[in-house]
């Protein structure tokens, strides 16, 4: 890698730290030289610090040490993208991440979907929600939206309208995170078991 340490007066570089796995922005550090080959040879994340003006390993006094996947430098080749997978909380004030956020795994608008629907239980007003209607009648009724949504999807699948399989994935998808939730799971929970199963 090209790295240009000389950017900076003091020869330090940004380096954004990000979780390989839930790709969470966990902290901003500065390397210099040494810190990045350290980095690379201990395969634990560390940093110069402007403070104690020294190197310095995350976790070496706590033993939420960072450990080095990839690290990836810009176009300008004066700033790092440091994937790791941290070993306990980021912040030194015991938060996941140094903005006070939870590291855990965003799947974008599917996410967004989640949280939708647990208002929409919590809130229930069957006459006016769908969703909250369905948590109303219980889980045999969600269960059987289920089936009926997976059967349509199979049938849409041998046909050739690409709009109505679509269409009907998108409901089987929908019916499935409430039935999820319903039985006090999220998208996450699935995703761990398909992971664990991994060759």
């Amino acid at each position: 890698m090209n790295i240009d340490f000389s950017k900076s007066a003091h020869g330090l570089i940004p380096a954004i730290i990000q979780d390989n796995e839930t790709k969470s922005v966990l902290m901003l550090g500065y390397m210099n030289a040494e810190a990045y080959q350290k980095t690379i040879d201990t395969q634990k994340v560390t940093f110069y610090s402007r403070s104690k003006q020294r190197l310095w390993t995350k976790g070496e006094e706590s033993g939420n040490f960072l450990n080095l996947v990839s690290i990836k430098n810009d176009c300008d080749d004066d700033t790092l993208l440091i994937q790791v997978n941290p070993v306990g909380p980021t912040c030194h004030n015991g938060t996941d991440t140094c903005w006070a956020e939870e590291n855990k795994s965003d799947y974008g608008f599917i996410s967004h979907l989640e949280s939708t629907i647990k208002v929409r239980r919590e809130n229930a007003d069957s006459e006016k929600s769908y969703v909250a209607s369905l948590f109303e009648k219980g889980i045999n009724k969600i269960a059987q939206k289920v089936g009926e949504e997976a059967v349509e999807v199979v049938i849409e699948a041998k046909d050739d309208n690409d709009d109505l399989f679509l269409s009907e994935s998108a409901d089987l998808l929908f019916h499935y995170l409430i039935l999820l939730q319903a039985k006090g799971f999220q998208l996450e929970d699935v995703v761990n078991v398909l992971k664990s199963r991994q060759k």
